[in-house]
């Protein structure tokens, strides 16, 4: 059996502790912590930006690719909206002080369900430094601890962001314990958390196919399964011309390493003949490698020939499996075969076929006529997300505070007992 690394051990019991005290805490007192750890993290800028160059730099002489360098990267700009967001998530109504229900039965028992923290969320994410952020605000505001293992690329960016956290919340009421980075990037640390059931309530992974199979292989606390995000979006035979090319450069190239940028576009073989030689002009014209079939290769030039495992990754990056397909069924059955059930699309101007999509394609954010670069907690009104559910248990889609809680039945009565 193998001896729990000594740190993760204390940080587990810890942050155990400061889940105990976050739970019973008025919800004036986590705003006010939120506020200071904005404060702090605003007055500690250079510091970070400083940290995140040494990233970058280190990410670079690797060979990291130009997306992951993108999504690694911060700027001034990028920390002023982490920064609002923080303070936007101190804005939000506190998910338990709410009741799902609340009912009188026929023994004149008040039945309420009440909505409270899981616990302690452990969260393992490769890449973005902004997560460290968003996962400390919003567990913290749901009443939950947490601990956190960013990627070794982020490590300096992780620490220094967590130091100005931590120093802000030491001026609260809020344990620090309450918010808490693992440091040590070995592979048997990050398993060891996976499986920490006496001190992790709930694990949830953040990046890519890899990352987020290898946590669903090893962990034994529960899982809220995020992020891997092979999306696709259908040019039916009935669309605007003008708007299809509008949302497909929107959705692959605008953020082409995020989970919500499509990977694969479906083309009714109807609408190839005029839409394939400028979409694939388009998008070839800034970088994107297009991978297509024969008649993708027949109206197009410089097309690499498409493979079955170029429709089932997730590139995160300025590639695009580009399919032709005959009818509306075969679209849904490629979808259905290699979607991963995150965010997939239409784009028709046929209202009966766009209501058959939105039936017959089951992923947490289903789209029609527009960018699947909308799934993302703010633009569904959630404030922040802590990721985005592909699964269908607890959770699905954009996660934001509610999803961080759980329930349980509150009962009050005046002396009851069962006959």
């Amino acid at each position: 059996m193998t001896v729990m690394d000594q740190t993760l051990y204390e940080m587990g019991q810890q942050a155990k502790q400061a889940a105990r005290v976050i739970r019973r805490l008025d919800p004036k007192v986590k705003d006010e912590a939120l506020h200071l750890m904005a404060e702090a993290f605003k007055a500690n800028y250079e510091e970070i930006l400083k940290a995140n160059q040494k990233d970058i730099e280190a990410g670079r002489e690797e060979g990291l690719t130009e997306a992951l360098i993108e999504r690694l990267s911060l700027d001034e700009a990028t920390l002023d909206g982490i920064h609002g967001g923080l303070l936007q998530v101190a804005n939000l109504q506190d998910p338990t002080r709410l009741s799902d229900s609340q009912f009188v039965n026929e023994q004149g028992l008040r039945i309420s369900r009440r909505r409270v923290p899981l616990g302690v969320i452990a969260m393992i994410y490769e890449s973005r430094p902004n997560v460290t952020v968003d996962a400390s605000a919003l567990c913290l505001k749901a009443g939950n601890a947490v601990i956190l293992r960013g990627g070794r690329e982020a490590m300096n960016s992780n620490k220094a962001i967590m130091k100005a956290l931590q120093e802000g919340l030491a001026k609260s009421q809020v344990p620090v314990a309450a918010i808490q980075l693992i440091t040590n990037p070995s592979r048997q640390v990050a398993a060891q958390l996976m499986t920490y059931d006496d001190a992790i309530d709930c694990l949830i992974p953040r990046g890519g196919a890899g990352l987020i199979q290898a946590v669903l292989r090893q962990a034994t606390v529960p899982v809220i399964e995020t992020g891997e995000g092979n999306g696709h979006l259908y040019i039916h035979q009935d669309a605007e011309e003008g708007m299809a090319v509008r949302i497909v450069m929107n959705a692959k190239v605008q953020r082409p390493s995020v989970c919500n940028a499509i990977e694969t576009l479906l083309v009714d073989r109807a609408f190839a003949d005029r839409f394939i030689p400028v979409i694939v002009n388009d998008v070839q014209g800034v970088g994107v490698e297009i991978r297509g079939d024969d008649t993708v290769q027949a109206l197009a030039d410089n097309i690499v020939p498409v493979t079955a495992e170029d429709y089932a990754t997730e590139f995160l990056d300025n590639v695009l499996a580009l399919r032709v397909v005959d009818n509306y069924a075969q679209a849904v059955d490629h979808i259905e075969e290699y979607s991963t059930a995150h965010s997939d699309g239409i784009v028709t101007n046929n209202y009966a076929v766009s209501q058959e999509f939105l039936n017959d394609v089951d992923s947490a954010a289903v789209y029609v006529n527009a960018s699947t670069r909308f799934s993302d907690g703010e633009i569904f009104g959630l404030g922040a997300e802590i990721g985005i559910s592909t699964q269908k248990l607890h959770a699905r889609g954009p996660m934001g505070l509610e999803a961080l809680t759980s329930y349980k039945y509150v009962v009050e009565g005046q002396g009851q007992v069962r006959e």
